[in-house]
């Protein structure tokens, strides 16, 4: 536990300390809310869906906890460049406790952005449906960041450069993020669409989140927690063994 607590720590610490991250990662969320929450606003309103503003504030913060979780895969690339990683892996750690400390520490880091996006939002002018519903959303959150993190974890134990992580995020995350029903509801979608929306694990993540806070579900909260579930343990899974065939 003592070394799962350190490791844990020193994730946060990490973020802590990048004050200039911490607010330019807020730029993309607010851009999202101002330019297209505002913009599309009375579109989406005249169409009879209601408050574009209400609707997209749940994909923003998903968005974040996204981004965050998935590249704190990152840090593995940083740990091998400057020998941290080497001195971990020889350690008398068991490496299941370094991915479990890595990861819980990714998974705290995107809470802390997804609460700020939440306080962003609050200002821009949502509201969610009661007060009570925000603990059950963070949990949404948690799971959508133990997902992406585990992710993260497993394709960092596999790239040795920064260039090759940050190809690939790039080419995942995107999709993962435009696809998931973040910016447009999933009813009615083309079948072809619908497929790929429906194999995309954040669409749970972002529906879960939608339907907590301001009621609005197209799986139903019960799939969607159950789907988030099962696909982090299968990414944790795979990103432990990944990361248990690293060589020091």
């Amino acid at each position: 536990m003592g070394a799962l607590y350190i490791l844990w720590l020193r994730e946060l610490k990490r973020y802590l300390r990048s004050h200039t991250q911490i607010v330019a990662s807020l730029g993309q969320p607010l851009l999202y809310l101002l330019a297209l929450g505002f913009g599309l606003g009375p579109v989406f309103q005249r169409s009879g869906n209601g408050s574009y503003l209400q609707f997209i504030a749940p994909g923003v913060i998903g968005m974040m906890v996204l981004f965050t979780s998935i590249f704190s895969g990152i840090g593995l690339l940083w740990d091998r460049q400057f020998g941290f990683l080497k001195e971990t892996l020889v350690a008398p750690v068991p490496r299941l406790t370094v991915v479990l400390g890595k990861t819980l520490g990714g998974v705290t880091v995107a809470l802390i952005q997804g609460t700020l996006v939440v306080i962003v939002t609050l200002i821009a002018g949502f509201r969610p449906g009661s007060v009570a519903a925000i603990p059950f959303a963070f949990a949404f959150m948690a799971l959508i960041a133990l997902v992406f993190a585990g992710l993260g974890t497993a394709i960092g134990s596999r790239l040795q450069d920064m260039q090759g992580f940050q190809l690939i995020m790039n080419f995942l995350v995107m999709p993962i993020f435009f696809l998931s029903g973040a910016l447009f509801p999933l009813d009615h979608l083309p079948k072809v669409l619908g497929a790929i929306t429906t194999a995309d694990p954040l669409s749970y993540g972002i529906d879960g989140l939608r339907g907590t806070l301001i009621g609005r579900s197209h799986f139903g909260l019960t799939i969607d927690l159950a789907v988030l579930v099962v696909i982090a343990v299968a990414t944790l899974t795979v990103g432990s063994y990944l990361f248990s065939k690293i060589e020091a």
